[in-house]
């Protein structure tokens, strides 16, 4: 072979080599954490990409906050992410990517994710699949049960009532010196978990939102009594505004709070966390005079419609969204199954501690006790706004900015002039 031809030969065989990097596609994930679960995304990924080396997949790792907050600003200017994270699933259903003519198998989404696709679609679409259920979650009671034996105080029982739980968890308080005797998560929809049990609907009978009503008011007003009278720290709640959230990790962790209203994805987090330093428990919801019920909810995966590879966005999903992946990541991170299959068949939680599985266990056991009302505010489109709506205004009223009676008014006027305001876009 002369010195020509073999140089044409070096950069035929230099250019093939090159193809596959040149024709590969780079989606963006937006993603979020409350414990480990991104971590076993980032390996989940690699091995997508490991055997789909025509795609990679970046992993943008953001603050919860900026998913409620900045990534819907994003997706309404046009330019967010191939794939997101997403709490709000009612609120960004306009923004999400019909996954179904580019999927393997649209029947295996519909069978096992079901019952949580209409939570992601937009009013009146009942076809679409916009993503999958990354957990499903529900609210309720971690409890620090060191600090109840301690203070020698019984844990009530299984059907015991807000107003039980609140009793004795301020008795525990008083007695080990644990400053605030009850937490919630500064949330609308945390505040949801409260007031569906007390009888709240929000959507009136015409579709349109009806926050204020008689369940509302009582949950309301038993959240004002309780920083009134020392059961919730105003330390919490009054350190930030607006429709800021504000957890109470910290504290709980820190063992200064007997009785903390969160949720379960809070579990892999304190499994790691507290470790041995006392122990806790989750606890069934407490009852109210409508229900036993706190909110389900859950992040879900969803494509993002504005993405120029919607072909590759769904392989990304089908690989995820498949039976034997899926699993890995619930029992890895720790979570609620959102996937009907795996959930019937069980999760092997691998590395949990027991406290952590029996904590799975309750609030699994949960979900049976969820009431329609919940599922309904849900998966509402304007759900989201209310929440904000709700939680920023009662916040003003415990922090001595206004009546109750005030905070209600300008509750409807907040959802009213912000359902006004999508509904020209």
């Amino acid at each position: 072979m002369n010195r020509r031809h073999w140089i044409a030969g070096a950069c035929l065989a230099a250019l093939m080599t090159a193809l596959p990097a040149m024709a590969q596609t780079t989606l963006r994930m937006t993603w979020y954490s409350d414990g480990n679960e991104g971590e076993v995304m980032k390996d989940l990924l690699a091995r997508f990409e490991a055997k789909n080396p025509d795609i990679k997949v970046v992993l943008d790792t953001v603050p919860f906050k900026a998913i409620n907050e900045n990534l819907p600003v994003q997706l309404a200017a046009g330019q967010g992410p191939d794939i997101a994270r997403v709490v709000d699933l009612g609120g960004l259903s306009g923004f999400a990517l019909d996954l179904r003519p580019h999927l393997k198998n649209a029947a295996y989404w519909e069978e096992n994710f079901g019952p949580f696709l209409d939570w992601m679609r937009q009013p009146g679409n009942t076809s679409a699949i916009p993503g999958f259920m990354t957990q499903l979650t529900v609210t309720g009671p971690l409890v620090n049960k060191t600090l109840f034996e301690q203070a020698g105080v019984p844990l009530p029982g299984a059907k015991a009532t807000w107003e039980d739980w609140a009793k004795a968890a301020k008795t525990v308080a008083d007695k080990v010196k644990a400053p605030y005797p009850v937490a919630f998560d500064r949330s609308g929809h945390r505040f949801y978990g409260l007031a569906v049990s007390q009888g709240s609907k929000m959507i009136g009978a015409d579709g349109n939102p009806a926050p204020i009503d008689d369940g509302f008011k009582r949950a309301a007003q038993m959240i004002a009594d309780w920083h009134s009278s020392g059961v919730m720290s105003k330390e919490l709640w009054g350190s930030v505004s607006g429709t800021a959230y504000r957890g109470a990790n910290e504290e709980f962790k820190n063992a200064q709070v007997p009785f903390y209203l969160s949720g379960s994805w809070q579990i892999a987090q304190f499994d790691k966390t507290v470790g041995n330093a006392f122990d806790w428990i989750a606890a069934p919801t407490p009852c109210g005079p409508a229900n036993c019920s706190g909110m389900p909810g859950g992040a879900a995966l969803i494509g993002i419609k504005t993405t120029k590879s919607p072909a590759q966005v769904a392989r990304v999903m089908d690989y995820l969204a498949s039976e034997e992946v899926l699993s890995e990541f619930y029992g890895r991170a720790l979570f609620v199954p959102g996937h009907i299959g795996i959930a019937r068949k069980g999760v092997a939680y691998k590395g949990a501690s027991p406290q952590a599985a029996a904590a799975l266990k309750v609030f699994g056991d949960q979900v049976s006790a969820l009431d329609p009302a919940a599922y309904r505010i849900q998966g509402y489109t304007y759900s989201r706004i209310v929440f904000n709506a709700a939680i920023s205004r009662l916040g003003q009223a415990i922090a001595g900015e206004g009546t109750l009676a005030e905070a209600y008014k300008r509750i409807e006027t907040d959802v009213a002039q912000q359902v006004a305001e999508r509904n020209k876009k």
